[in-house]
Formats: structure tokens, sequence, C-alpha cells
């Protein structure tokens, strides 16, 4: 269902420090306590998994300096927006199913188990945090490289569950983690699955066993290794499975690069150069219906990789530098930043802009159903456009400016703080707002929970 939004002459809880809702207290999905405070509920900062039931929401200032997170890039000034800070066999709770006429299930797989989850890169930690968005509870933390840096920024979820991110910095790479623990397979030696359950349960990188792959681009060395989209890939209605998943992200060092891998193994499967980028590299990226990778150069352009033929078009952005890119139920593409949130036509090859500056320097995500949300910055609000008529259509505060945006499948908005411990789940119908602070230096904007993805393709969300 469409979320309903109140007219932009009046925010939706105004007051920062003030109640939206009445208090109450909830338990969240390991028995502590999910505590209200007018509106806003507060996670356990610390292991989820632990039964603390304080609620010590740390919130980021949204200040845009990012120096101080220790992610290795320095450059998260308010300039440039970078805070340089299995087998798949599940059933998402989607909104909508984009095709019914199939024998696995809503949304795909075959019934066994109605998870979903937001997969957040905290990027001074190297690692990843696997959070339940129904419970709020964290149920895994991974290093996404051996060496435990790389500075991660933007995680991928394919239609089957699983997630992938990748190293921005210090030579890249890419590793790929089964959603799971059923999937996960052992390699470490001894009996049983060890794999991380939670804040304070990070596990060295020879004993993780969710894990499926990493790919370290050895040779490549790229000073830039950001954007990051699964392509879709086929159900199988005979065991409800999803075969021929393909990965695309993009590398950059001295000229910019387009990779598409393969997702069960993640073998470099076609290497694109991308002459229009030339030296610069791209920020984020996207995935069509049909399976066509989009990048967005922050700066200029955003270019065009076709899924069949593997050849580039580019285009020029005119409202200003773009950092978030998301694509919408029509195919319509979306750039967010420089003050605007844009919006290309593929057919007409044309742009319209939201007028006046409403945009923030992060992520934009479309709920499928006609809303893209996204942050203004540098101010704790979320705001909604309406993707046909591309106007601001309202607005939602919360407690510090989001860099992330991402939907999940009941409807959600979630956004994730600059380079901070924080992570708000936002429902839009109601404007009441939940928070997790256990993130360390997150910095994360990409179709982090998967359901970008699932809202443009024609195959069954898994």
């Amino acid at each position: 269902m469409r979320a309903s939004l109140l007219p932009l002459a009046s925010l939706v809880c105004l007051p920062l420090a003030v109640a939206c809702g009445d208090s109450d207290q909830r338990q969240d999905g390991d028995g502590s306590s999910i505590s209200s405070l007018g509106g806003e509920t507060t996670a356990d900062s610390g292991n989820s998994n632990s039964g603390n039931s304080s609620s010590n929401s740390t919130t980021n200032t949204g200040d845009g300096d990012g120096d101080d997170t220790g992610d290795g890039d320095g450059d998260a000034d308010t300039g440039d927006g970078d805070a340089d800070g299995g087998t798949g066999n599940h059933k998402w709770d989607v909104i909508s199913i984009p095709d019914g006429n199939h024998q696995c299930g809503d949304g795909g797989g075959n019934g066994n188990s109605d998870f979903s989850y937001i997969w957040i890169a905290n990027s001074s930690q190297g690692t990843m945090t696997k959070l339940n968005t129904d419970t709020m509870v964290e149920e895994g933390r991974y290093y996404m490289r051996p060496d435990g840096a790389g500075s991660p920024s933007r995680t991928t979820v394919s239609l089957s569950g699983n997630v992938a991110i990748s190293a921005r910095t210090s030579g890249g790479g890419v590793t790929k983690f089964w959603a799971d623990i059923a999937d996960c397979e052992e390699s470490n030696g001894m009996p049983g699955i060890q794999t991380s359950s939670g804040a304070n349960d990070i596990l060295a990188w020879d004993m993780e066993e969710c894990r499926a792959w990493h790919q370290p681009f050895v040779g490549k060395n790229y000073t830039s290794n950001r954007p990051m989209a699964w392509a879709p890939g086929e159900l199988n209605e005979g065991t409800c499975l999803y075969e021929n998943e393909k990965l695309w992200t993009s590398g950059s060092n001295g000229q910019t690069e387009v990779l598409l891998l393969d997702g069960e193994t993640g073998e470099i499967e076609e290497t694109i150069n991308i002459a229009a980028v030339g030296a610069g590299y791209l920020y984020g990226g996207a995935v069509d219906g049909e399976g066509n990778f989009w990048g967005l150069q922050n700066s200029s352009k955003i270019i065009r990789v076709d899924r069949n033929d593997f050849t580039v078009q580019d285009w020029p952005v005119p409202s200003g530098p773009g950092y978030g890119i998301a694509i919408d139920a029509q195919s319509r593409v979306w750039t967010c930043g420089g003050g605007h949130a844009s919006r290309f036509d593929p057919e007409t090859e044309t742009w319209q802009s939201t007028p006046g500056a409403s945009s923030g320097i992060g992520g934009c995500m479309t709920d499928g159903e006609g809303t893209l949300y996204h942050s203004r910055y540098p101010q704790g609000v979320i705001v909604a456009i309406d993707t046909d008529t591309v106007a601001p259509v309202g607005e939602f505060v919360i407690p510090a400016y989001v860099h992330g945006i991402s939907i999940d499948f009941k409807g959600m908005v979630w956004g994730v703080t600059f380079a901070g411990s924080s992570v708000y789940r936002l429902d839009p119908e109601t404007a009441l707002f939940d928070t997790y602070s256990g993130l360390v230096g997150a910095y994360t904007y990409s179709d982090m929970t998967g359901f970008g993805l699932s809202s443009v393709s024609s195959t069954p969300s898994g």
C-alpha cells in the first residue's frame, strides 16, 4: 500500500524532541525491551543478542564532518557528500507481487521463512551489520575483507535475499554473504556452522562460514570501488530457487571499469571500459527491470551498460552534482544530490527536477508505488516526492541527517546517519520512527534491503 502523506505545508512531527505518539513499551525479537520515547523507539546500542534493555540512543549531529570516523578517505565535507567515512529459498514479505503466476508463494521462495534484513556498512570498522527489519535486532556482523579494512560503503541484496558488499578504498574488493544460515557451508574444519550472532560477536575471517565468496580484484589496484547492484536471475519454479544471478560493480584507477560478476562464484565475467567517465569514478549504481546497469558519476553524468551486448551510453546530469541513484517501477532513473531530486526518462532522454532545493547529498529510493524518499541536508528531514509529478508531497522529521535511504518489504523507510552510529526506521503512514544505535561509522547508500531490485524486476522477488 502507498503511504499516506501530509501536505508539504505542515511538517510531520515538527519538534525534534516532542512526541509524535503515545509512549509505550514493546518487546524486540530476543525478549529485550525497546523503549518508546514520544513515538521514537530505541533499540539497544550494544550486542542485540545480549538481552540488554538499555535505551541509549546515540545520534549523529548531521554536521557532515566524517573526518574523525577513521574511514580512510577524509573527504567527508559537505562539498562532495562522500563520508569516505545459499540457495536463496526464501519468501519475502512484500508489498506487492510483480508476477503472481507462479507456485512459489508470495514473492517467490518456497515459504520456509518470512524474513527481511537491512545490511549496513560500518565503514570505519570494516564490517557489515545484518539487522532484522521487523525486530530491529542485529543478527550478525561480518568483516568484508581479510584485512578488516577497505572502508566499505555500498551493499546490495539479490532477489534470493543474499547480500554483497564492496570496499571503496585501498584496492577495493567485493564479498558475498548468505542471508539464511541454512545456506552457509562448512569451511573452517569445525563441526557445525560458525557465524556471527551480533555486534559483539564478529568472527575472524577464517572462522566465519556464512561468507559465500570474496573477490579481491588482484592486480587492479582500485582507488575507488563503490557502486554495486545485483541483476535479477531466473526463478526456477520447480525448485523455487533463483539461478544465474549476476552482480554489477565498478572500479577506478586512472580509468573507470564496470564489471559483471558471476553471482555464485564471484568470478569476473565481463569488464567494460567506461571512457565517458575517464579518470573519475562512479558513485552509485542501480539495475533496471531488464538487468541493465546504471551508474552515476557524481559531478556530471549517468551511464548505462546494456546487459546483453555491454554497449555503453551516457547522458549529462543537468541539475548539478548527484550522489544517490535509484530506479522507479517505470524504469525511470532518479539522481539525488546537489539540492535536487531529478528524474531521467530513458524513453524520451529527458530530465525533470524538483523545484527549489529539496534534496540532500546522499541516497534515495522509491517505494514502488509512486513515492521517492530522500533526505534534506543538513536537516533531520526525509522528503517524499511524487514520482509522476516530480513534486514534493510530504516531509518527515527525524533526529539527525541521514545519508542513506532504503525501503523495506513492509514499506518502512530507513535512514542511515552520516558516518554515525544510528539508523532510523520511519513509518510513513504514522510518522513514527524507531532507532537502532549500535552501528560504527556507518555510511551506506544503496539498495540495502533488496526492495529496490524487487520493485523494478518482472521476476517475482524472493
